[in-house]
């Protein structure tokens, strides 16, 4: 009932929302009641109302373009995979400067796995952004769980790691080879695929990057990880795990909702959320237009958030963080075919591995992604580096100033050093062929027309025990210059 009831309440405030967002326009600057005594007060007012009571949609990548070498390259966004609860996106780029051409053709080919932890892929936007000057980057971009329709089926941890295994190998015979990103949650499932293709001897990612993610959630535990430590795997059953109501594609399914997540993201620093929603005010009394500009941006992206499949969520809890298989050795995942398979990180031999790690992260302690050093044993040590950030916390080690200034530098050097010539599929001819885009492919279980979606929900109630880091929306897609040639 908690969902039903929380849909309710978002329909009945929705139209104070509304009201609050023209009265704050009524008292704008310039507007009809803007030169009234306290006009800019009630203005700020209203508009912060607004922003408390809005809906929260799906945000969009919006990267237009990048610097290459000092030059524009633009960038069109296009679904490479279109599967039931994810879609592989990439971002390609297109120039008409030959030797920058030339560039973008032999950059390395990255998957970055985005975390299906509560936010969505946008979340990696500055990591994608960055990357993108000097790597092709494609991305995971995970669906939210109320917009899939119970007929598609349900989504499972083992479901996750074959979605990542499947779109390794998809870049591996389109490229020949590949680089793969993954940050904070999906750092144990993508460990757990690359071993998983290890022990079967298929062709490994050159490089494995993990940031801030719980390998090990026993070391150095943060508040989050000691509710999910804490509390039981039937208390997680029966308080967070709701049914999606009338009204959405997904309707019956069983999720963590949304809105409980946001609820708690919030409650880990309450007093913080606070001052920022306060100080937004004032920016907006004073006209400071940057500061008030900069609080949207984060908001949009921090309040976006979508729900997950139940099976999904609870294995999570208890695989990462109460039964801890994965440094146990005791994780058996279902390929498939329907085959149970033991994770053998130390199988791993080949791939290059880096872990990094903010020195004052309170999602993924101190210590816990480096311990996939000590489970991938067959790595050389001239394979393997760990970088601690100095004075980052979780979001500073993949977006904002330290991520560019110190992380990436480390990310793009390690990258270089372990890459390969890429051996392209099919006949690519002249650099003019790179123009081509291809219709997304889709599985079979995706062929249909997809339901229309209804607006995501965004507010309200416990804490969320998978670490926050990331209605289908609108595609962001650069248009191409007439002449324009691609490369991927």
């Amino acid at each position: 009932m908690l969902y039903q009831l929380y849909e309710a309440q978002r329909s009945l405030m929705e139209p104070f929302s509304d009201f609050a967002q023209a009265a704050s326009k009524l008292y704008g600057q310039g507007a009809v009641w803007g030169q009234l005594p306290m006009a800019q007060r009630m203005a700020a007012g209203y508009d912060l109302l607004y922003r408390l009571g809005k809906d929260y949609e799906k945000p969009e990548f919006n990267i237009k373009s990048v610097k290459v070498d000092g030059e524009d390259v633009v960038i069109q966004e296009a679904i490479e995979l279109d599967k039931p609860f994810c879609e592989l996106r990439r971002f390609k780029r297109f120039t008409d400067e030959p030797h920058i051409l030339k560039t973008l053709k032999s950059q390395p080919v990255v998957l970055i796995v985005a975390p299906l932890s509560g936010h969505y892929a946008t979340l990696l936007r500055d990591t994608v952004r960055t990357m993108l000057q000097d790597h092709k980057v494609y991305i995971t971009d995970w669906k939210n769980a109320r917009l899939v329709p119970l007929a598609e089926g349900e989504f499972h941890l083992d479901d996750y790691i074959n979605y990542v295994q499947e779109f390794i190998r998809l870049l591996q015979a389109e490229y020949g080879n590949c680089h793969v990103v993954s940050v904070c949650q999906p750092t144990v499932p993508v460990l757990a695929a690359v071993s998983l293709m290890a022990s079967r001897g298929e062709a490994l990612p050159l490089t494995m990057t993990m940031m801030g993610g719980p390998i090990d959630a026993r070391k150095s535990p943060t508040a989050v990880n000691n509710l999910a430590m804490n509390k039981s795997f039937e208390w997680f059953e029966n308080n967070v795990i709701y049914r999606v109501p009338q009204g959405f594609p997904g309707e019956g399914r069983r999720v963590y909702p949304g809105f409980l997540q946001h609820t708690g993201f919030v409650a880990m620093n309450p007093d913080r959320h606070a001052t920022s929603h306060y100080d937004y005010f004032k920016d907006l009394i004073k006209g400071d237009d940057a500061s008030a500009e900069a609080h949207r941006k984060f908001y949009d992206e921090y309040n976006a958030v979508l729900d997950m499949d139940a099976d999904y969520y609870l294995e999570t809890i208890r695989t990462v963080f109460q039964e801890f298989d994965l440094v146990n050795g005791t994780w058996d995942v279902k390929n498939p075919d329907g085959q149970v398979e033991r994770v053998r990180p130390q199988d791993i031999r080949g791939a290059a591995l880096l872990t990094v790690e903010g020195e004052l992260d309170d999602i993924s302690g101190s210590g816990q992604t480096e311990a996939a050093h000590s489970l991938c044993t067959g790595i050389s040590d001239s394979k393997r580096e760990h970088y601690e950030v100095k004075g980052a916390g979780h979001y500073g080690i993949f977006s904002g100033r330290r991520w560019r200034e110190l992380v990436y530098p480390k990310v793009v050097k390690f990258i270089a050093a372990n890459d390969e010539p890429q051996s392209r599929a099919g006949d690519r001819g002249e650099l003019a062929a790179e123009d081509t885009v291809k219709p997304t492919r889709r599985t079979a279980a995706v062929a249909a027309k997809k339901a229309p979606a209804r607006k995501a929900a965004t507010v309200a109630a416990p804490a969320a025990p998978i670490p926050a880091t990331a209605p289908a929306a609108k595609k962001a897609a650069a248009r191409k210059k007439p002449g324009t040639r691609a490369a991927r």
